[in-house]
């Protein structure tokens, strides 16, 4: 809790020592190492601990998550399937008959339903498009205001609410797709996939205006996460100073408190107040020049509608952003800005800066 992780690490690993049977030491040992970094000494850890406890399913799933940032995938997913016998994944569906394996699909009701957040439903719900082309009438499952935004992935998908279980004849849960259709970093599913709706960007592009570099900002999601969020004064400091450069708040709900201390921040009024989740921000992320944005599920939006996005991304990153890349094969149009040391923002943006003015662009 003090964030001391080399002290932790070396305590936890004594522990590991001095208790033989002991399963929880070496799984902490793996989580304090997958914070300073240490990804691949992490999976021993886990190992450790498994081979004590080979049921462990929170060693088994940070085990995964481990095997994901290191690109592999395989792996990774197989192992990533132990989420199911964690206890903040008990979805009853789990347990419904005739799960999808990978048979063929010509003809048959594939029925997909949604698991954690709604980043994650607009990530992986590429995959619904996969099952659509090998034959299968897909039903996708999705909270009602998010359903506008999906049915852009196909006319012929069927949406349903987030938490039905409609007739079907292979049932899938959506973070299982990855496995089942052998995704790798090398095999990864069109990155852009969702589109803005036409009449909104012709709304919004007349709200927003055509002058200046303008750099769309999202710097918060829900409070769940907090280590993704970055401060947005950090943001501004770096790129507010650029000339041309108009900085633009896309931030909903929590954060924008913030906006007090950053009066330069352009504010759009109130967008997304109806029954649609996400359609006016699709548009405005697509009315400007460049996105910049936390790990959030407007990250996931932005790269889903081929939107240039920068992501900030925390230490450690999520699975989903590998290690030690500038770029991610989920979405084409996105670039990564790491951060060096566990909370140190700085020198996030200043690299942003760096590239913001390094590099040339026409006027729009």
């Amino acid at each position: 809790m003090l964030e001391d992780l080399e002290v932790a690490l070396a305590e936890y690993l004594a522990a590991t020592e001095a208790d033989s049977e002991s399963r929880a030491a070496p799984y902490n040992a793996g989580n304090m190492l997958r914070l300073l970094g240490r990804t691949r000494e992490a999976v021993a850890a886990y190992d450790k601990a498994l081979a004590r406890a080979p049921n462990f399913s929170a060693a088994r799933f940070n085990r995964a998550f481990s095997l994901l940032q290191l690109g592999e995938w395989t792996e990774g997913f197989r192992e990533y399937e132990w989420r199911k016998a964690t206890p903040s994944f008990d979805d009853p569906r789990y347990r419904l008959p005739n799960p999808w394996r990978g048979e063929e699909l010509g003809g048959k009701t594939l029925f997909i339903y949604p698991e954690l957040y709604q980043g994650d439903l607009i990530q992986f719900s590429r995959y619904a498009i996969l099952a659509e082309r090998l034959g299968a009438k897909v039903i996708l499952a999705a909270p009602t205001p998010m359903h506008a935004l999906l049915h852009t992935l196909s006319p012929t998908i069927h949406l349903v609410e987030a938490d039905a279980t409609p007739g079907y004849d292979y049932h899938v849960a959506l973070m299982s797709l990855p496995l089942l259709f052998g995704t790798t970093p090398d095999r990864v599913p069109a990155g852009t996939y969702l589109k803005p709706n036409p009449d909104r960007v012709v709304s919004w592009r007349q709200r927003i205006g055509v002058e200046g570099l303008k750099i769309g900002l999202v710097w918060q999601g829900s409070d769940r996460m907090p280590e993704r969020f970055f401060p947005l004064s950090v943001c501004v400091n770096a790129l507010g100073s650029i000339p041309r450069v108009r900085l633009i708040s896309l931030q909903k709900h929590a954060g924008l408190d913030q906006l007090d201390q950053c009066p330069t921040v352009e504010t759009l009024g109130d967008f997304d107040t109806g029954p649609d989740a996400f359609l006016d921000t699709a548009a405005a992320i697509s009315c400007c020049d460049l996105f910049v944005t936390a790990d959030t599920s407007t990250a996931h939006l932005a790269g889903a509608i081929g939107a240039e996005t920068w992501l900030a991304v925390p230490q450690p990153p999520d699975w989903r952003w590998l290690e030690h890349r500038n770029d991610t094969p989920w979405y084409p149009s996105m670039r990564l800005f790491r951060q060096r040391q566990l909370g140190n923002w700085e020198s996030v943006f200043a690299d942003m800066a760096h590239k913001v003015r390094s590099t040339p662009r026409p006027p729009r």
